[in-house]
């Protein structure tokens, strides 16, 4: 039994990570109908911001709310800047951007900070003494900072679209860009609030998750967790955050679960397991458990 706790503990741990960079690729979708494949690197390259700041004997709190401004300012200059112009000729173009933007990031992160393995102080206490004992199960306080974070993210997101103008707008725009202008929508700042939101989601995401990975920075953080955000959001629906919430908590169980009871698979195949049967879901329900399907006139 403690075993199993154990292992449901730490699934649902890196099941909160994964939902955070979800709630991210969810904000963007649904406010701009566009998936943000730099997300990652964008989460990255501010997370190495608040690194730097805590070098110089700033506290970990402030550097984290200096980074989510800068990844605000980021996200909503990208998509004015780079996603817009390319938008309005090309969807299928901003994809190409947005992997372009990608391979940017992570360089510039690279040439700014250098390749070396950074130490990421956390914003919870996350030594081995600082636990709760759970049925002999220890629950470590940085792991349930992350859970409390998450929660609090979730309602502040469904009250975002579900109980403000501004949300509202977000949604037209996304479904219908054309009628949300003619409606007197101001899509321009809609585009740029949703990216920008994003910015700041993903940048809390890359601070929660770096001292998780045993307080360690590096260019290769993001890119596993952007694969599994962006199957948890595919899974749960790219127009739910609730969806993306529950698909980030299915596939961090799963993994744990696999990694612990099956043991032939690991590493690479660990990963694999998993999408293989994120997959099988979406081929019976393409739009996720929590989307919405979209119906069109012909």
């Amino acid at each position: 039994m403690d075993i199993f706790l154990e292992r449901l503990f730490d699934g649902v741990t890196n099941g909160t990570v994964y939902a955070i960079m979800a709630l991210a690729l969810v904000v963007v979708f649904r406010g701009t109908g566009t998936i943000n494949f730099a997300q990652g690197e964008m989460a990255l390259f501010t997370t190495y911001i608040a690194w730097a700041l805590t070098t110089q004997d700033v506290p970990v709190w402030a550097a984290a709310l200096v980074a989510c401004a800068v990844g605000f300012v980021l996200g909503a200059v990208t998509e004015r800047t780079l996603i817009r112009p390319v938008r309005r000729r090309n969807d299928m173009a901003t994809l190409i951007v947005a992997l372009g933007l990608f391979t940017a990031f992570n360089a510039l992160a690279g040439l700014l900070f250098d390749s070396e393995t950074k130490t990421m102080p956390g914003l919870f206490p996350g030594g081995q003494e600082d636990y709760f004992a759970v049925a002999g199960t220890r629950l470590y306080f940085d792991a349930l900072g992350v859970w409390l974070v998450v929660a609090v993210l979730i309602g502040l997101v469904f009250a975002l679209f579900n109980r403000t103008r501004l949300g509202l707008h977000m949604r037209a725009v996304a479904d219908n860009p054309e009628s949300a202008a003619l409606s007197g929508v101001r899509t321009g700042r809609i585009l740029m609030l949703g990216w920008g939101l994003a910015g700041i989601i993903g940048s809390l995401a890359g601070i929660l998750i770096a001292p998780l990975s045993s307080q360690q920075l590096s260019l290769t953080t993001m890119f596993p967790i952007l694969i599994y955000a962006s199957a948890a959001a595919l899974f749960g629906g790219l127009d739910s955050p609730i969806g993306a919430v529950v698909g980030g908590l299915a596939i961090g169980l799963l993994e744990a679960m696999i990694t612990g009871y099956v043991d032939f698979v690991g590493g690479a195949l660990q990963q694999t397991a998993a999408l293989v049967v994120i997959v099988l879901i979406l081929l019976f329900r393409p739009t996720g458990l929590f989307g919405t399907r979209q119906m069109e006139r012909l």
